[in-house]
């Protein structure tokens, strides 16, 4: 079912008075969401509805979910459509998970908190787009989960269901929601599982172009293992993204290229060369092959590659960049079906050596593969 179909038939049957149970049409269709295999869902993201438990929600809605960064609502984020109590109107909002703060919180130190916590979320959001998603949802509920999600929407954007825009509008809708997730989510572990100060961990989002130094520009995250404070206890995590970036970055210098980090974030790297064709940018996606398994890193690389290209450079009205896979190891016989959708992979052979498909060898990155 497409995701416009999905929307107006909630709106149009859904009726808190009829209760949960299995004989009510809407709540049927909301537990079915988890099912459906046509929404325009971002890549690996999931999604599932809600229309209460015991007493029908006033608000009915519908999770999408990134597994990386969460699978449930209760806590941490997430995107999610909301209804309005009146059925009128749709909201796709980037929200934070209430049920566990709203055993700590009485409801109007929870919406309080929430907001407070807004403002740390959006810091982490490209501004252009955080402008563009700022409205603020008003569900029209006086009930206390309503008014929570209303404090607890980072980025949002409205639809009124007699005027719902069309699928391909909705979609593109979502894949810049996801963008936004991603931001918030890195904001979120920023803020609140900040390492101690020998360990840096920092997020850099100022705006900044080549200079003369090929350096300047480039500050890619301490290579070192790392500690984060978590409930559970302080946990150990292995830098092998980073220290990629970071050697790739030294190595391309060498190549005649401009390495940026700096304000570049959730890009991994941007390349720029003198006098280059048109002022292109080569985007960089740099990803570790776990465990043999080139098929997960290829398929993320590509999507992200794919979205970032898109919503941070083209429609941002800049050229469309080169495209580059960066892998810790050869992927194997990937590297043709990326050639074929134009998309250059590098990968190590070395602790300083690169190797690379005929697309990166054409750029002079590599020696060819």
């Amino acid at each position: 079912m497409p995701l416009r179909d999905l929307l107006i038939r909630i709106a149009k049957t859904y009726d808190s008075k009829l209760g949960t149970s299995n004989e009510v049409p809407a709540q049927v269709l909301l537990r079915e969401v988890k099912d459906l295999t046509d929404l325009p869902l971002p890549v690996d993201f999931v999604a599932s509805g809600h229309g209460g438990q015991g007493t029908a929600a006033s608000t009915p809605w519908i999770g999408v979910f990134d597994p990386e960064i969460n699978k449930e609502p209760q806590e941490g984020l997430y995107l999610a459509y909301i209804f309005d109590a009146q059925l009128t109107s749709v909201t796709l909002t980037l929200q934070q998970g209430v049920t566990k703060l709203s055993e700590e919180y009485t409801p109007a130190k929870l919406r309080r908190e929430l907001q407070r916590r807004v403002k740390h979320l959006r810091a982490g959001i490209q501004p252009e787009l955080a402008r563009q998603w700022r409205y603020v949802p008003v569900f029209g509920s006086k009930q206390d989960r309503p008014r929570a999600y209303e404090a607890g929407s980072v980025a949002a954007r409205r639809y009124e269901i007699a005027s719902l825009p069309a699928e391909q509008t909705l979609a593109e809708d979502l894949q810049v929601a996801a963008l936004l997730l991603r931001d918030a989510a890195a904001s979120q572990r920023i803020w609140l599982q900040t390492p101690e100060s020998d360990e840096p961990f920092v997020y850099v989002n100022e705006g900044h172009g080549p200079a003369a130094d090929p350096l300047d520009g480039f500050h890619p995250n301490d290579s070192s293992d790392y500690y984060v404070h978590i409930k559970g206890g302080r946990h150990r995590r292995e830098r092998w993204h980073e220290e990629l970036i970071k050697d790739f970055g030294l190595h391309v210098v060498t190549r005649g290229y401009t390495p940026i980090t700096q304000g570049m974030y959730p890009r991994d790297l941007v390349l720029r060369r003198p006098l280059a064709e048109g002022q292109r940018a080569w985007l960089v996606e740099g990803k570790v092959v776990k465990r043999g398994n080139a098929t997960k890193a290829v398929r993320e690389a590509v999507g992200q590659l794919l979205e970032y290209s898109y919503y941070w450079h083209e429609k941002l009205g800049e050229p469309k960049p080169h495209l580059i896979a960066l892998f810790t190891e050869d992927v194997g016989h990937y590297t043709q079906y990326l050639e074929d959708h134009g998309i250059a992979s590098i990968w190590r052979t070395g602790d300083e050596d690169w190797a690379g498909s005929s697309l990166a060898a054409s750029w002079d990155l590599t020696a060819g593969a």
